[in-house]
């Protein structure tokens, strides 16, 4: 082999880090103020942030705002980061105002907003986000709502957690239609167990999601399955749901009864007054023809 040829492959790897020094330098070079920059990404943890950093690189993929005091996503500032695959968001003060947040990175596959201030999720939260495959929204103890709807376009949603939250209920369709996911976090919550929920708690046990953490999936309420694990309270609920009546099952009852009753009173009185016109009718026209026979 000729030195020549030896030293081209060389040349050609000396250009290639030259190339990617100088890249991750332009990053650097506009790396928000607080922050550490890498190729690609901008990380921003701990640096008690109040809003959103400004001049994050366009190109930026991954941007981690962890623990941070950070209070809104802006909507606009987000959309010039198209290619932005990975945000990290936890444990900040992030609340409700979310919805269509996140309309400009349609490309997001991971977002973590855990440990934060969200009260609710809508179809509109995270709607535009038709990539997403890891969503965690643990830890946001005001978190009481989520809408049946709310993940109908995250088709590709493999991992979502929704522990140590204040939810009480979660509609069987709003995991049950996710085909892809196989991860779904559901401990330390509030959960509700009465009739109603029956139905989730049955999907549980036939799915084929893992549910870490299944000892500290609970009952909270009523007090009569307060700490009962989920299978135990499902047992429970079978044997009383399918027979039990409640309240306002017997006042339909007894209305119907009720009705029940006076129709046949009112058929039965009606009938009688028939067949007394009926007898009248009919002992009058006797009267009739004795008389006309004796007058004859």
């Amino acid at each position: 082999m000729s030195p020549s040829g030896g030293r081209r492959p060389l040349s050609l790897l000396l250009l290639l880090l030259l190339l990617l020094g100088t890249g991750m330098a332009a990053g650097s070079a506009h790396c928000p103020s607080g922050c550490s920059c890498g190729y690609l990404e901008v990380n921003c943890t701990g640096r008690q942030l109040q809003e959103f950093p400004a001049a994050i690189p366009l190109d930026t993929r991954q941007l981690i705002l962890a623990a941070n005091n950070v209070s809104y996503l802006p909507a606009v500032e987000l959309s010039f980061l198209a290619d932005l695959v990975y945000l990290d968001c936890q444990k900040n003060l992030l609340g409700d105002d979310l919805d269509f947040t996140f309309i400009g990175v349609a490309k997001l596959i991971y977002l973590d907003l855990s440990f934060n201030n969200l009260t609710q999720v809508t179809f509109g939260t995270f709607s535009q986000l038709l990539s997403l495959v890891v969503l965690k929204i643990s830890d946001n103890p005001n978190l009481v709502a989520i809408e049946k709807d709310a993940f109908a376009n995250n088709t590709w949603l493999r991992h979502l957690d929704v522990s140590r939250t204040g939810l009480t209920f979660l509609d069987t369709s709003t995991v049950r239609d996710l085909p892809n996911l196989r991860f779904l976090g559901l401990s330390d919550n509030p959960w509700h167990c009465n009739c109603s929920f029956l139905d989730f708690i049955t999907w549980m046990a036939d799915s084929n999601v893992h549910f870490p953490d299944a000892d500290n999936i609970t009952c909270y309420t009523p007090e009569a399955f307060r700490a009962w694990k989920l299978p135990a309270a499902e047992v429970q609920l079978r044997s009383s749901c399918l027979t039990q009546l409640h309240k306002q099952d017997y006042i339909f009852l007894c209305f119907v009864g009720f009705c029940i009753f006076f129709a046949g009173t009112v058929v039965a009185w009606l009938a009688g007054v028939c067949a007394v016109i009926y007898q009248a009718h009919t002992s009058k026209g006797e009267e009739d023809e004795e008389e006309e026979d004796t007058v004859a």
